[in-house]
């Protein structure tokens, strides 16, 4: 087994995978998960709307804005409705590369994650602090002269210190040209929409699991967005975006557009 792979301690990709229903996944990570379930009851429904705004982000960039270019960073196990089969369903010549650094998730991604013959599906073992590295990684698969969506779903929450995060997304979007797109969820603490939870539960998680994860107000979400021209609705729970009739979960959505 990969000497990277920890099996005695929970890991977010294989916890998160357990709440979305997944097998990919060990004793120490359902425990976990139940655990944080029990502190925080809603996080399975955090999971799986989050996993619903990316089907309804990218078939938006694909059908509507003419995207053909994604690049999915922090991209997780696979599971149902992966971004290249969502964006390939549109778009059947449109290429993928995905960026994640566990070992877990980098062989189950070169096993499952192919794409059409017509388009691209790659995969990059990097880390998300290294936005210098990942673009040049994807430069192989990705023309950075033509718009790219940059996915970042619930990864700049492991980025505990918001500076940080800042720059690494004003390092991503800078490689891309004008008619580019960065798509976004981060989990958060704002009692609007019920994120008290996540206080005590992210706490447990620290203490329990790796690696590190922080909950941000929508004032440091939009900070992430600066810049960019939103599309409708705005910044909303990522249930909504897209969904306006559904219930809100303690997780920012919205997707930006830089001019």
């Amino acid at each position: 087994m990969n000497d990277r792979i920890r099996t005695d301690i929970a890991h977010n990709a294989r916890v998160w995978n357990y709440w979305l229903g997944g097998k990919d996944n060990y004793p120490v990570d359902r425990a976990v998960g139940d655990q944080v379930t029990s502190l925080h009851p809603s996080i399975g429904a955090v999971a799986r709307a989050d996993r619903a705004f990316l089907g309804r982000a990218v078939t938006r960039l694909a059908a509507e804005a003419g995207v053909r270019q994604f690049l999915d960073i922090g991209t997780g196990l696979p599971t149902v409705d992966n971004t290249h089969e969502v964006a390939q369903r549109v778009a059947p010549d449109a290429r993928i590369v995905y960026v994640d650094n566990d070992p877990i998730v980098l062989t189950h991604a070169r096993a499952l994650l192919t794409g059409s013959a017509q388009g691209a599906t790659e995969y990059v073992d990097a880390d998300a602090r290294d936005p210098e590295g990942i673009v040049k990684a994807a430069a192989g698969t990705l023309d950075f002269s033509r718009p790219v969506a940059i996915l970042m779903l619930g990864i700049l929450n492991f980025v505990l210190d918001t500076d940080e995060a800042r720059s690494i997304v004003r390092t991503l979007m800078a490689a891309v040209p004008s008619g580019s797109y960065l798509v976004l969820t981060h989990p958060t603490d704002d009692p609007e929409l019920g994120g008290e939870a996540n206080a005590e539960a992210m706490a447990f998680w620290n203490a329990h699991a790796t690696p590190p994860i922080t909950a941000r107000g929508r004032a440091d979400f939009a900070s992430f967005l600066d810049g960019l021209d939103l599309l409708e609705p705005g910044i909303v729970s990522c249930a909504r975006w897209g969904a306006p009739r559904a219930a809100d979960v303690a997780q920012y959505g919205a997707v930006g557009r830089k001019p």
